[in-house]
């Protein structure tokens, strides 16, 4: 179960944070540099926390935060900018785990809006699919194929099941340059690189905050549930900061951000993983070491996927979200009293608009959180 965890965890969702990476500036091998010091942070932090706990505490890097990333565009500075921006959601998320009061301020946040933010910003990538049919069928089709066929039968290898279409398909319809081995051989070794970062007020509230609060809101809170839901009783503060520390670490080479997961989360938790619970943690040990080995390979995967079209990349990672938006939309629209702030949040996230060098992740949940506040302070006067 450990190693199923690692593949689907790696193999789902590592075509977004490339897709992230790259959408906020980062070049190819600072791209492939920080899936490596995120795969590793967090395989490495997998088992630290696992360890220490005894609990199977899964680790994941923050999906929904990638694909924010994608939508937010480059900010003034680039790359360096936005390793910074980083650093900073991973101090907070350590403060929130250290300081009851952020936590509680986060967990205050409406989550008709949380989730509306997300789905606003997922909505750009799940259209993903559908244009790479329009671009080339002969490309596009097979990988969405391949999701739905496999997906009817196991959804937690629908993923997968795309990635390994996609694989085919640059490999045999697409035309490789003359020296596609040499080039994929040659990144077999891995290598970081170190990025200086940079501070501004636009990368901080463009970046920094969505990305603290997708993190939070979408992983972190819900990891915990998980365990709670499997019979386990974790403390989260600790859980928070030792992710936030990892984070840190991973920031300078190109990491957006390590979580506590919520889908492999319920592998590991959950009776597949072994009949004892008190033995399910060493699931998370070896998910861990598996992400630690797939992080090597970053910058092999990384070439690989970069010779295909990137419309291609993006329906892959795309496909990965579509349960992740279908998730949060539907969270985000079930009450009723919070339907329509939820819709400003939901459009004004999903324009891309950026106000002021701020992307509309920021503005559309405060747009929405006005409109709340308004609405509830008319019901009250009423």
């Amino acid at each position: 179960m450990g190693l199923l965890t690692a593949f689907v965890g790696f193999a789902s969702s590592f075509a977004v944070v490339l897709h992230g990476l790259t959408g906020v500036g980062a070049t190819e091998a600072q791209a492939a540099s920080g899936l490596m010091a995120l795969s590793i942070s967090m395989g490495v932090c997998a088992i630290v926390l696992s360890v220490a706990t005894r609990l199977p505490v899964s680790i994941a890097w923050s999906t929904p935060g990638a694909a924010l990333l994608s939508s937010s565009g480059a900010v003034a500075g680039g790359f360096n900018t936005a390793v910074g921006s980083f650093l900073i959601c991973g101090a907070l998320i350590v403060i929130a785990g250290l300081w009851k009061p952020l936590g509680r301020m986060v967990a205050a946040i409406p989550a008709a809006l949380a989730n509306a933010m997300l789905a606003g910003v997922l909505i750009g990538l799940c259209f993903a699919p559908v244009k790479a049919v329009a671009f080339n069928p002969l490309l596009g089709l097979p990988i969405v194929l391949a999701w739905v066929a496999v997906g009817a039968v196991n959804r937690l290898l629908a993923v997968p099941a795309a990635l390994l279409a996609f694989a085919l398909v640059l490999a045999f319809g697409i035309d490789m340059p003359a020296d596609v081995f040499t080039r994929l051989t040659a990144t077999l070794v891995p290598q970081a690189e170190w990025v200086t970062p940079a501070f501004s007020f636009a990368g901080l509230v463009s970046i920094a905050l969505p990305l603290f609060v997708v993190t939070m809101a979408s992983q972190n809170i819900p990891g915990i549930a998980v365990l709670k839901v499997n019979g386990y009783e974790p403390n989260p503060g600790p859980l928070f900061a030792t992710t936030g520390l990892f984070s840190i670490l991973s920031a300078p080479f190109g990491g957006h951000a390590v979580n506590l997961a919520a889908i492999t989360a319920a592998m590991c938790a959950g009776e597949d993983a072994h009949r004892d619970p008190a033995r399910r943690y060493w699931a998370a040990i070896v998910a861990g070491l598996g992400y630690v080995i797939f992080g090597l390979l970053a910058a092999t995967v990384t070439a690989f996927v970069s010779l295909a079209p990137k419309i291609l990349i993006e329906a892959v990672a795309g496909l990965a979200l579509v349960a992740a938006f279908s998730g949060s939309a539907m969270a985000a629209f079930k009450e009723p009293n919070s339907r329509e702030a939820a819709a400003v949040t939901f459009l004004v996230t999903a324009s891309g608009v950026s106000f002021a060098g701020i992307s509309g992740a920021f503005w559309g949940l405060a747009a929405g959180g006005l409109m709340l506040a308004l609405a509830r302070m008319v019901a009250r006067r009423t």
